[in-house]
This record gives C-alpha cells, structure tokens and sequence, in this order.
C-alpha cells in the first residue's frame, strides 16, 4: 500500500512538474536521470498510472506535447515520442489512448513528428500516428485532417524505409492502405 501512496503521490501535478523541469535540465546528467525516472514512474504500476493519467488528463499531456514533444532537443523529443508510444500502447491505458487519438491537436503534433528530421524520431512517431489511422471511432475532425493532408502523408509515408522490421514494414502498408480509402464523413 505504502507503494501505491507514493506512486499515486509522485503522479500528481505539482510533483510531475518538477519532473517535467528536470527533463528539460540543460545538464545532460540531470536530464537523463529524470527521463529515466520518468519512464520508470509512467510504465510501472499499471492501474495507478491509468487512475492518474484519466484523472490528471488535460495537464499532463498539455505538458507532455508542449516540452517534450515539441522541444528543440533532440534527446528530449526522442525520449517523449517514445515514452508516448509505450503508454498509449499499453492496454492499462486504452481509455488515455481513445482520447488521445481523438484530439486533433494531438494528431497535429504527431503529423509534425512524421516530419522530423531524425529518421528515429519520425519511425517512434509513425508507431503513435498509426493509432489515430487505426481508430475506428475517429472523430470529424481527425477524418478531415487526415483526408485533408492524404496526399503528403501517403508521400512521406512511401519514402519511409526501414527494411529491417517486418513489423513496421506490414503496419505501414495497413496504415497507406487505411489513409487511402479514408472518406469525409457527412
């Protein structure tokens, strides 16, 4: 019980904000420790975590876009999509994953992440936008965007080589085969 208290605890706002602080730290040192224990803290003990994120929702992934996924360090970007990825993935989370996907600032992000001039970057990235193509309760306004940029994301898409993961290869054939048959929904 002891445990849950402080995990609940250290998930609360006030507290993730300093992680937050930390993981922007200019000292390499301070910043990775912090991302570290930032992993540590959103993928260990399941059912607190989700309890939390529900909960603590709108600010945690208002932080989470605004300085880590969309900071000028690389590192920083890099761990955040990652980091994103493993949380949205994880069945504990499927409700924080439902709404995430269902937000179009979020999907604005993602798309920009595509873009990304790290090709690192750009394939932990594809693993979350695949999950706003996946959706098949997708809000207008993510069908709109999707059908809206169709053309540059089956372009980026299609220059997209990473020949050594049968799994990433067949997901991204499911998710130009998805975005191509997308319609405008009335």
């Amino acid at each position: 019980m002891r445990v849950y208290n402080l995990v609940f605890y250290l998930l609360e706002p006030n507290q993730l904000k300093k992680l937050f602080g930390y993981i922007q730290h200019p000292s390499f040192d301070i910043a990775a420790d912090a991302a570290d224990a930032f992993k540590d803290l959103l993928t260990r003990h399941k059912s607190t975590v989700s309890e939390s994120l529900s909960k603590n929702y709108c600010w945690f992934f208002t932080e989470m876009n605004e300085k880590l996924l969309k900071s000028e360090n690389y590192i920083t970007r890099r761990q955040a999509v990652k980091l994103l990825g493993c949380i949205l993935l994880d069945r504990s989370n499927s409700c924080v994953m439902t709404r995430y996907v269902s937000s179009k600032d979020n999907l604005i992000i993602l798309m920009n992440l595509l873009r990304d001039q790290s090709k690192n970057i750009q394939i932990d990235a594809f693993h979350v936008f695949k999950l706003f193509v996946a959706n098949e309760n997708k809000p207008p306004e993510i069908v709109s965007i999707l059908v809206t940029n169709r053309s540059k994301l089956l372009r980026l898409l299609s220059a997209f080589v990473y020949t050594d993961d049968e799994v990433f290869e067949t997901d991204k054939i499911q998710v130009v085969n998805k975005l191509a048959v997308l319609e405008l929904q009335d």
